[in-house]
């Protein structure tokens, strides 16, 4: 007679390799939806892609030419956003877990910023152009697209952030204290090092979504064509995911323009690959630090 606690064993077994034969299907097929998809952007848009076309401006109501103001106009929005977002979710983040008292009115800061992390982005970009464009004056500007990018992600970067406060674990605060530190120099000294290299983990992700927003800066930022590179904060700028929707909607030449907009499509998920690199390198860094 068989043993059934084997029978049990036996069957454990085979649920298990069960999952995770799921689990690697589903894998795979993630992985390779990933491939196809770089795979087409890169074989429709690397014809269209030379030097001249990252260097060069529009031209022929943008049927040719380079891409140079929407590159230097996505940097410079993503990079504005940041300079925006991240010190403001830290301090966010820093006050929410480490100085509120724990009570109702934090829950509802936090269900708030959940919320505003799912709010869809056309109603911040119809934000900055009622608040930044028109009540505080700043036109349509770097400055006033960088503050609503700044807004988009803030709810994204305060979570990462907070997130990362809460993983340090409590007798790190509490030996400090105990060795005559201040609160705030055991935040600062202590807990916010610790912290830092997975906050930085939000900052990858807003670099993401910052770079990759046409909505808030269409009503905000970007404009149509320009024949010069922004000089100031309130200047208008190009940008490629704005660059691209109007190549692939606008006009009678969308035809024409179809190896330009995968082409742009390609240099601009090149570019938010580099600036998440960079990102990576400076975690990584802080992480052999710390």
């Amino acid at each position: 007679m068989s043993d059934p606690n084997q029978k049990i064993r036996l069957r454990k077994k085979r649920i298990q390799m069960l999952a995770f034969t799921f689990l690697r299907l589903m894998t795979g097929i993630n992985v390779a939806a990933l491939v196809v998809f770089l795979l087409f952007i890169a074989v429709r848009g690397l014809g269209a892609v030379n030097w001249a076309f990252l260097t060069e401006m529009p031209r022929d109501s943008m049927t040719a030419g380079g891409i140079l103001p929407t590159i230097v106009g996505t940097i410079l929005l993503s990079l504005g956003a940041i300079l925006v977002a991240f010190p403001l979710g830290i301090g966010t983040a820093i006050y929410l877990n480490e100085y509120a008292r724990q009570g109702r009115w934090v829950q509802l800061v936090r269900m708030g910023i959940v919320n505003l992390a799912g709010v869809p982005s056309v109603v911040y970009g119809l934000f900055g152009l009622a608040f930044f464009v028109i009540w505080m004056g700043m036109g349509v500007s770097l400055l006033a697209g960088s503050l609503t990018l700044g807004a988009f992600i803030l709810p994204l970067i305060i979570g990462a952030a907070e997130g990362s406060l809460q993983a340090i674990p409590q007798t790190y605060r509490e030996a400090s204290l105990a060795l005559g530190a201040s609160r705030w120099q055991t935040v600062f000294r202590v807990v916010l090092p610790s912290a830092l290299p997975s906050m930085l983990t939000g900052l990858i992700l807003g670099i993401s979504r910052a770079a990759g927003e046409t909505a808030p800066i269409m009503f905000t930022a970007a404009v149509f064509s320009t024949s010069r590179l922004p000089r100031s904060i309130f200047d208008e700028v190009m940008a490629m995911p704005y660059h691209i929707y109007v190549l692939a909607t606008a006009g009678t030449a969308i035809q024409q323009t179809m190896p330009l907009q995968y082409g742009t499509a390609l240099v601009l998920m090149v570019l938010v690959l580099g600036m998440n690199l960079g990102a990576i390198v400076l975690r990584n860094k802080f992480q052999k630090r710390y």
